[in-house]
C-alpha cells in the first residue's frame, strides 16, 4: 500500500534514527589536530561543540559553540597549542556540565573573573576611587608607594578572596619591629583595601588585616615597640641653647627642623609641606588632612597653624623650584626623610658633648632628644611657663579636645589666640625667658 511497507521492518527505525540524532564529529587525535591549518572552524569531536578555529594569518585557538536559552553562543577556551587537545576537551566537558545545570558557561566565567580580583588590582581600584579624598597629591603618592614597596611583593598576585592571615603576617613581620610606624600604616592600608574588596563583592568573611582581636594576638603592639608619646624631649632649660646651635647650622634639613620647632608640628607635616598650604600674607599654614599622622584620617579637617615672624622669615628665605610644590626639598628634589631631621639633632647633641657640655637629653630617661620630642617641650612650656589655656595648646598640637559632643559644638580653633602663643614660643626659643620669670605670656 505505501512505500514504507516495501522498505522492510528493519529499515524504518534506521531512517528515523538518522533524522532525529545529529551526526557526531569524528574524534580527532592530537596529530590530526596538529595538521589542521586551513582557515575556518574545524570540529574535533570528543565533546559536542568543541572546535579549533584557524584564522587567515594561521593563528589557532579553541572555541566551544553551544546554545543557551535559545541563543547561539561561542566561548574561547585558549590558544592552540598552549592549550593542548586533552585540556580543551576537559574545559568543554566542564562547560557541558554547566549547561546541563542551566548555567551559561560564559556568564559563569565572567563572574569568576570578577571574583578573582588580585590584591594589586584592588589597590589600583581603591586608589582611583578613594584617594581623591586626600587633599594632597603627595599624600596620595605616599599612600600608594608604601603598599607598592611593602605589600605588593607578597600580596600583589594573590586574589583578594584568598588573602589570609598568614599572607598578611608574611608581609608585616619583616618590617614590624624595624620600621614599626611604617608597618602600622601599611597594615591599616591593607585593611582598607580588603574592606573595599569585600564591599565591592570580591571577597567575604573577616578581614585578615584587622588589628583588634586578630593581629594583636600575634604581633606586639606598635606602642610597645616605639614607646608612643614618650619621645625624648628637650629640657626647657636647654631649649634656647639648642635653638641657637640649630640656627648656626646651614642646610635645608636644619631649616626644616627649625620650622618644626617653631610650629610644634609633626615631622611628616613639615617634610611634606607644600607651598600652596602656605599663606605668607596672613601668616598661616594649613596642613591638609591625613598628612599629620596615621592616626588622623584623610577625611578629617585641615589643621591651621599660625606662623610666627621667625617661621615666616625661614619661608621667605627658602629657594623655590619650578614645578615642585615641596617647601623643604631633599637634595634630589623629593621630600626629605625622617632620618635627615633626626641626623641634625644627633649632630647638635654630639657637638655639645664634645664642647664639654651635657648634650641635649630627655629629663625623664636621659636619652638624646629627637625631633618629635619638640612637641612635648612645647607642651611643657605652655603648662609651666605661661598662662595660655591648656586646651589651646592641645589644639596647636592637633589633638582633639573635649568630648565628642563638645567637639561637635565648639568648632573654633582659637586661631587669633594661638597666634600670640606661637609668637611667645618663638621668643622663648630665641632666648627671651621673661615668660618663665613673670609669666607674662598669655595675659589678656
Amino acid at each position: 500500500m505505501s512505500g514504507i511497507e516495501n522498505l522492510g521492518t528493519g529499515s524504518i527505525p534506521k531512517l528515523n534514527k538518522e533524522r532525529s540524532v545529529p551526526k557526531r564529529a569524528k574524534e580527532l587525535a592530537p596529530l590530526e589536530v596538529k595538521r589542521l591549518t586551513k582557515p575556518g572552524v574545524h570540529a574535533v569531536g570528543g565533546v559536542a561543540g568543541l572546535a579549533l578555529q584557524v584564522t587567515s594569518t594561521g593563528a589557532r585557538s579553541w572555541v566551544f559553540r553551544y546554545r543557551h536559552n535559545g541563543r547561539r553562543r561561542e566561548a574561547g577556551l585558549g590558544p592552540y597549542p598552549d592549550v593542548p587537545l586533552a585540556k580543551a576537551r576537559d574545559y568543554a566537558r566542564e562547560a557541558r556540565e554547566l549547561l546541563r545545570n542551566g548555567v551559561d558557561p560564559i556568564a559563569e566565567r565572567q563572574a569568576a573573573r570578577r571574583k578573582l580580583l588580585t590584591f594589586a588590582e584592588a589597590v589600583e581600584r581603591y586608589a582611583e576611587e578613594k584617594t581623591v579624598e586626600f587633599n594632597s597629591h603627595l599624600h596620595r603618592k605616599q599612600w600608594k608607594a608604601s603598599l607598592k614597596r611593602h605589600a605588593i611583593p607578597t600580596l600583589g598576585a594573590i586574589a583578594v578572596t584568598d588573602v589570609s592571615l598568614q599572607d598578611v603576617l608574611e608581609t608585616l613581620r619583616p618590617i614590624w619591629t624595624e620600621k614599626t610606624e611604617t608597618a602600622s600604616k601599611v597594615r591599616q592600608r591593607i585593611e582598607r583595601v580588603l574592606d573595599y574588596a569585600t564591599v565591592a563583592g570580591y571577597r567575604s568573611g573577616e578581614n585578615p588585616a584587622r588589628w583588634r582581636g586578630n593581629l594583636d594576638m600575634v604581633l606586639p603592639a606598635p606602642t610597645k615597640l616605639t614607646g608612643a608619646k614618650n619621645y625624648p624631649a628637650l629640657r626647657l632649660d636647654d631649649a634656647s641653647r639648642w635653638f641657637r646651635a640649630l640656627q648656626a647650622r646651614s642646610g635645608t634639613s636644619a631649616r626644616a627642623l627649625e620650622f618644626q620647632a617653631l610650629t610644634a608640628a609633626r615631622t611628616g607635616a613639615v617634610r611634606f609641606a607644600t607651598w600652596d598650604e602656605m599663606d605668607l600674607e596672613k601668616g598661616l599654614w594649613t596642613i591638609q588632612p591625613g598628612r599629620q599622622s596615621s592616626k588622623i584620617p584623610p577625611s578629617g579637617k585641615p589643621h591651621r597653624v599660625p606662623l610666627s615672624a621667625q617661621a615666616l622669615r625661614i619661608l621667605s628665605e627658602l629657594p623655590r623650584e619650578t614645578n615642585n610644590p615641596l617647601v623643604f626639598l631633599a637634595p634630589r628634589g623629593g621630600p626629605m626623610s625622617d632620618a635627615s631631621l633626626a641626623a641634625v639633632m644627633r649632630k647638635i647633641h654630639a657637638a655639645d658633648m664634645r664642647e664639654g657640655e651635657g648634650g641635649y637629653l630627655d629629663a625623664q630617661h636621659g636619652r638624646p632628644a629627637v625631633p618629635h620630642g619638640l612637641r612635648s617641650t612645647f607642651r611643657t612650656w605652655v603648662a609651666e611657663c605661661t598662662q595660655f589655656d591648656g586646651d589651646m595648646a592641645e589644639i596647636a598640637l592637633a589633638h582633639k579636645v573635649g568630648t565628642k559632643v563638645q567637639q561637635a559644638y565648639d568648632r573654633s580653633d582659637q586661631l587669633v589666640k594661638r597666634k600670640g602663643m606661637m609668637e611667645a614660643w618663638a621668643l622663648f626659643l630665641q632666648g627671651d625667658h621673661q615668660s618663665k620669670s613673670n609669666n607674662q605670656f598669655g595675659r589678656g
